[in-house]
């Protein structure tokens, strides 16, 4: 599955999932973001059937940012039935995302 773009006009559509959503609040100017995104778009590919992966720009949606208190980026949110599930701040290694994402599950 393709990874969605988090938006104020889809946001609650994303959040309604059954699945838990995974949330990559990231900018483009962020040297940290840029390592991190590829592997949030192998997760997106890798586990396409267990959750759904959006990333939010928070220059162009600094109010979903605010909403989940996202101070410094990247930062991932698991939402799971609507409650943080988890929650990552920096780029971390492969292996260790997976592992906050199982965890999260």
């Amino acid at each position: 599955m393709a990874v969605i773009e988090a938006t104020p006009q889809n946001f609650n559509e994303l959040l309604a999932s059954d699945l838990p959503v995974l949330i990559d609040f990231w900018a483009p100017w962020c040297g940290p973001c840029r390592m991190l995104s590829p592997l949030v778009d192998e997760l997106a590919d890798e586990m396409s059937d267990r959750i759904v992966v959006a990333k939010c720009n928070v220059d162009e949606n600094q109010d979903l940012a605010m909403q989940y208190g996202v101070m410094s980026i990247p930062t991932l949110v698991m939402l799971k039935d609507g409650k943080e599930a988890m929650r990552t701040v920096g780029a971390i290694p492969k292996p260790k995302l997976v592992a906050e994402v199982e965890a999260a599950l």
